[in-house]
């Protein structure tokens, strides 16, 4: 039930979004709109997947969004029309002049975790201490890292911050 609201807000937003980037020549108007899909966000693969915005007329440019550094990225160089972005990400890059608006957002993720290779010895986020932590900045991983870091008493100088796109990421720890 969730998931069906969640992709219901989600294109009605790109709908809502789409309705002011058509352009019109004579009576025709060209519905054409480009937006960003990425892993980290699992209703982006089902509209994208699912068609669910060509099916309603509109001819969509699909553009891979590595995260939501880069999804506000393609916002700033008007590279996208509609992004999908975490809401942190959202309110730095906005705090940093990007005028970008917001149009919604869904209070509960939880999709932020601090993991390490199956094989590795720390147990806590006390154990990062002088290690090496991959992590994209400007993104809900990385303020994440942060609040955990500090519920410890550690701060970014007490570890090795690597910055790297999530799937890079993902590669690393393999």
């Amino acid at each position: 039930m969730l998931r069906r609201y969640l992709t219901t807000v989600l294109v009605a937003a790109a709908l809502a979004a789409a309705s002011a980037c058509g352009s019109h020549t004579g009576n025709t108007a060209t519905r054409e709109i480009r937006l960003d899909y990425a892993y980290y966000n699992p209703l982006s693969l089902v509209v994208r997947d699912q068609h669910l915005l060509e099916n309603r007329g509109y001819n969509v440019t699909w553009v891979l969004s590595a995260g939501s550094n880069k999804a506000n990225e393609g916002l700033r160089a008007k590279g996208l029309d509609f992004g999908s972005t975490a809401g942190s990400a959202a309110l730095v890059a906005r705090a940093n002049g990007t005028p970008i608006k917001i149009i919604e957002v869904y209070s509960k993720p939880e999709w932020t975790a601090l993991v390490v290779g199956k094989n590795s010895t720390i147990n806590s986020v006390a154990d990062l201490k002088g290690k090496k932590i991959a992590v994209t900045k400007g993104t809900d991983p990385y303020f994440f890292l942060l609040q955990s870091l500090a519920t410890e008493g550690l701060s970014p100088t007490d570890v090795e911050i690597v910055n790297l796109q999530h799937a890079d990421g993902k590669t690393a720890v393999e």
